[in-house]
């Protein structure tokens, strides 16, 4: 849930860059979902299976994320123009200024929403409010399989606890709130965890319009 991008760390170059692909393969098992956002073109700044493409995989081990285990295969999603740029100016401080932010978030997928966030106030970036990691947010349950669809814009989430969805359904917008360094959206589904900790469950990969969302990954709204 941050869109902090990894950079190749110390392994040694041939170990590294063989590392960085093996973590560009798809599981054999993922959970096949659409792409929830329509409004141009995003690019994947954090997914795949090893820590050089995914900074989700370093927030899992240890007790202090044991609440978001849930996130290991997610994806963080920025909007970008033509030319690749994600925001007006260099790291602007106003959310706003990022093109991302106030794009409409639809159901990925057709369930029942089981957990609702919509009551936090959008950070300057980079500030970021670790106390609520996945800001304001949809849990949305899809069959046995629970998705989240995080750092949601503040007073944007349109459905309630209870509320059944098909496919495409907005839901909300994206925002800047929670552990996010910048306005993005993060997707991750899961095996559904307690009710005391419902981002805990058991992380499973996902694909997105059939493409599985790793680092540098161009997807377009669904046509």
């Amino acid at each position: 849930m941050t869109v902090r991008e990894v950079g190749i760390i110390s392994r040694g170059a041939p170990h590294a860059a063989i590392y960085a692909v093996s973590g560009r393969t798809a599981p054999t098992e993922t959970v096949d979902l659409a792409f929830p956002l329509r409004q141009g073109t995003y690019l994947v700044v954090n997914g795949g299976t090893s820590e050089l493409l995914n900074a989700h995989l370093m927030t899992v081990s240890g007790k202090r994320f044991r609440a978001y285990r849930g996130q290991r295969y997610g994806a963080d999603v920025v909007r970008i123009d033509r030319w690749g740029r994600r925001a007006t100016g260099f790291q602007p401080r106003e959310p706003s200024a990022y093109r991302i932010f106030g794009d409409s978030v639809f159901a990925p997928c057709a369930g029942r929403i089981v957990a609702v966030l919509d009551g936090l106030h959008d950070q300057p970036v980079p500030e970021v409010v670790r106390v609520h990691m996945a800001g304001n947010h949809v849990l949305l349950a899809c069959g046995a399989v629970h998705v989240l669809l995080g750092h949601l814009q503040h007073g944007s989430v349109r459905v309630r606890v209870g509320s059944t969805v098909g496919i495409q359904t907005l839901l909300g917008h994206v925002g800047n709130t929670g552990n996010t360094g910048e306005p993005h959206l993060h997707i991750h589904a899961q095996h559904p965890g307690p009710a005391s900790l419902p981002l805990s469950g058991e992380p499973l990969p996902i694909r997105l319009n059939a493409r599985f969302p790793v680092r540098n990954l161009r997807l377009t709204r669904l046509r």
